[in-house]
């Protein structure tokens, strides 16, 4: 498992532990996923918050939050926001927003945070990247710790079923005059998408890499992290999950 960035990232070249922190540090990560449905997202989170019924000036953390759109849409909504992502490049940018009640911080999810939340939120299938699967445990564990007593969290994952059955192996992406080729294929419970692509005269390579966690895994590790699982939706209408059908995998739990 490799990251490689021609010239720019020489010392990730053969670093098979964290590809996601110099992948998603770079712009070209922004450009290809600049297409992303946000008023989807928006939905989304106006139904969970709705569902949850979070109590005004609810304390939410969103976990993996990237630049930040949807803490600032949270925040938005009357909620005091915590946005962390591992990306510093992503804090800085986010942290452009921040007010008195949103702050974005540099954060690696296996870590618990002192502070405790009313909700905390790890959207858009943010979890399952590590390469020593026990991390997906150790990351439960951090939310269930970082969460008040009366506390809920929600992870937004893909159903691999769905996805697994859909994949597209290969496609080319024109997205700001880049030409980005995607590869696509299952290999060792992972999901995987080699991304090539030029800019400027240099080539680039970037691999992304996600545990391909069904709903049976996501059970066993919770049950092994002593957290309680409460509901789950198959979309961000938060219609009923179907195992084979529905595109996403929407978990709440405390």
């Amino acid at each position: 498992m490799s990251v490689t960035h021609n010239e720019s990232i020489p010392n990730q070249e053969g670093d098979n532990q964290n590809w996601y922190s110099s992948w998603f540090d770079t712009p070209y990560y922004h450009i290809l996923y600049k297409d992303r449905n946000y008023r989807e997202a928006q939905v989304f989170m106006d139904n969970l918050t709705h569902y949850l019924n979070l109590p005004e000036k609810a304390k939410v953390l969103d976990l993996a939050c990237g630049k930040g759109r949807h803490s600032i849409y949270l925040n938005q909504l009357g909620y005091d926001v915590l946005g962390a992502d591992l990306s510093e490049n992503s804090i800085t940018e986010a942290s452009k927003n921040s007010n008195d009640t949103l702050h974005f911080k540099v954060h690696d999810m296996r870590e618990p945070f002192e502070e405790k939340f009313d909700a905390i939120f790890n959207l858009f299938t943010s979890f399952g990247y590590f390469e020593n699967d026990d991390d997906n445990l150790t990351t439960l564990k951090a939310i269930k710790e970082s969460l008040s007593e009366y506390g809920f969290a929600v992870i937004d994952f893909m159903n691999v079923t769905n996805v697994i059955e859909n994949l597209v192996p290969e496609e080319t992406k024109t997205v700001d005059e880049i030409d980005f080729h995607i590869r696509r294929y299952v290999e060792d419970g992972h999901i995987f998408k080699e991304i090539d692509f030029e800019d400027k005269g240099r080539k680039y390579h970037f691999t992304e890499k996600v545990k391909a966690l069904t709903l049976k895994d996501f059970q066993d590790l919770m049950d092994e992290a002593g957290i309680f699982l409460l509901d789950i939706f198959g979309d961000y209408k938060l219609k009923k999950f179907h195992k084979t059908e529905s595109e996403r995998l929407i978990m709440i739990f405390k």
